[in-house]
């Protein structure tokens, strides 16, 4: 074997390689692949054989990868996925176009991006978006996924992430005032219902040192909600006071659906959150040219870190 043929090995070792890693073991990677546990073995032997190296340290119960075969997954996993984005493009593109698959949070989606998708679909006609369902977690090698928005901090491993908007929460309550019991400060809000959202567990937390009532609330108290927008239809109901991301209930607010309580207190009665929603993407998927059209739309739409709180028009 010629030294530049060995430094070239098969795509199929390279994916049975990489697919064994992934699933943890040769069964669940046949599967995925299509192959019996034999052929997948073989394939993964072979490999070990064409760079001369062992990948895998093997005992009766699991396969390890060896220092060398850490190393090397990690390069064969960016190497196949840039691979699959450049066949991908290729593929789909016509004339600058081509298919951009994104999976969004779905209140998200609804409440912010679809609404402005027409101006996307305006600018780049040649592209053409297909929504992936989402799930509470991502694995980025997936093929069928190009990109996400995601909640949170901003940090996921093997991807790219730019922040879109969602720090600045809002205080909501029912529109109808309960007589018996105003808010005039925050002090009032410890009387009500405080309803919570899975994935902020700290938010009453955080609104409570943000206004200086820290111990007058439990954090913990109160229903629990997995989507933001059935949140707010709980606050529409009556059911109690919601921190929500402004970016998501700002037409409610000013339809009048739902009203802040403090509007002359420090951020309209609400707080600034270390967590928002994020446009993420991995480092295969960079050269895709339908994600840099789609990157660059969405963040001249993004909110700029440390914008103002809009003002709701007077009643």
């Amino acid at each position: 074997m010629s030294s530049l043929r060995r430094l070239s090995p098969p795509v199929h070792l390279l994916r049975a390689f990489s697919t064994v890693t992934r699933f943890g073991g040769v069964s669940r990677a046949a599967e995925a692949l299509h192959l019996t546990q034999s052929a997948v073995s073989k394939q993964v032997k072979e490999l070990e054989t064409w760079v001369g190296v062992p990948l895998f340290e093997r005992s009766r119960k699991r396969l390890a990868l060896t220092p060398a075969g850490e190393r090397y997954e990690k390069a064969v996993r960016g190497v196949l996925a840039q691979l699959e984005a450049a066949t991908l493009e290729l593929i789909t593109s016509d004339d600058g176009g081509g298919a951009l698959h994104l999976s969004s949070l779905p209140t998200f989606a609804a409440k912010w991006l679809i609404p402005r998708l027409p101006q996307f679909q305006q600018q780049h006609p040649q592209i053409t978006l297909h929504f992936v369902p989402y799930v509470h977690s991502y694995d980025f090698t997936r093929p069928e996924l190009d990109c996400a928005i995601l909640f949170g901090d901003g940090h996921w491993p093997g991807a790219h992430a730019h922040h879109i908007t969602g720090n600045e929460v809002a205080l909501i309550a029912p529109r109808t005032k309960v007589a018996d019991w105003p808010i005039h400060t925050p002090r009032d809000v410890a009387r009500y219902t405080l309803l919570r959202h899975v994935t902020v567990p700290e938010a009453w937390l955080r609104w409570s040192e943000t206004h200086g009532v820290e111990g007058l609330i439990d954090p913990l108290a109160g229903p629990q909600f997995d989507q933001f927008q059935t949140m707010i239809r709980a606050v529409m109901a009556g059911m109690g006071l919601a921190l929500v991301p402004r970016c998501l209930v700002q037409d409610e607010i000013t339809a009048g659906l739902v009203r802040e309580p403090l509007p002359d207190a420090d951020l309209r009665g609400g707080y600034r959150s270390d967590v928002g929603y994020w446009f993420c993407y991995p480092e295969g998927r960079t050269q895709l040219h339908a994600l840099q059209c789609f990157k660059e739309w969405l963040l001249a739409c993004a909110e700029p870190v440390g914008a103002q709180t809009p003002v709701s028009p007077p009643a």
